[in-house]
């Protein structure tokens, strides 16, 4: 029987350093990095670069397009992803797809998200679309067992702490 890993998310809204803290991890467990924002549809990317939220007829197949790529890498070595997940429906489909997964909850206040997403350099998501990230947030429910993380303190700090939460599931 081959060998299936676990599925690391580190979701929150935009801005609230998902991508640096799923590299950091995966470095640290030796994991495999997956970024959902690498597999949006070119359609996704233009309308958010226009300042169009997405509905959930356009995030559907970027989900599924998630799920696919992390139930490949799985076969390899743990996966961690960074995703928004910012609906707990989103977070059920890729449960769905993926079984049992760990959510990491990335959060920092909205003036460091604000200042984050306005010195991003080369990043299809405006400034102009925080509130609509921030709106459509669904934290975790207590059921889903997330891990919450400062965003905010030291990234050393962020991967020891998710790292000391993770060994009592493993």
């Amino acid at each position: 029987m081959e060998a299936v890993h676990p599925v690391l998310i580190v979701m929150g809204v935009s801005a609230a350093g998902k991508s640096t803290i799923a590299r950091a991890v995966a470095a640290r467990v030796d994991g495999y990095y997956v970024d959902a924002d690498d597999l949006h549809p070119t359609e996704n990317v233009r309308a958010m670069a226009a300042g169009r939220p997405l509905d959930d007829s356009m995030r559907a197949p970027w989900l599924e397009a998630v799920a696919a790529a992390c139930a490949e890498a799985r076969r390899r070595a743990p996966v961690v992803l960074a995703c928004s997940a910012l609906r707990r429906r989103y977070r059920d489909m890729l449960r769905d797809r993926l079984g049992e997964v760990v959510l990491i909850h990335a959060t920092a206040s909205r003036e460091a998200l604000e200042r984050r997403i306005s010195h991003r350099q080369g990043h299809y998501m405006p400034p102009a679309l925080l509130q609509s990230q921030l709106d459509t947030l669904e934290p975790p429910d207590l059921d889903e067992q997330a891990i919450h993380v400062d965003a905010e303190q030291d990234l050393a700090e962020v991967v020891e702490e998710v790292v000391r939460r993770l060994e009592p599931r493993r």
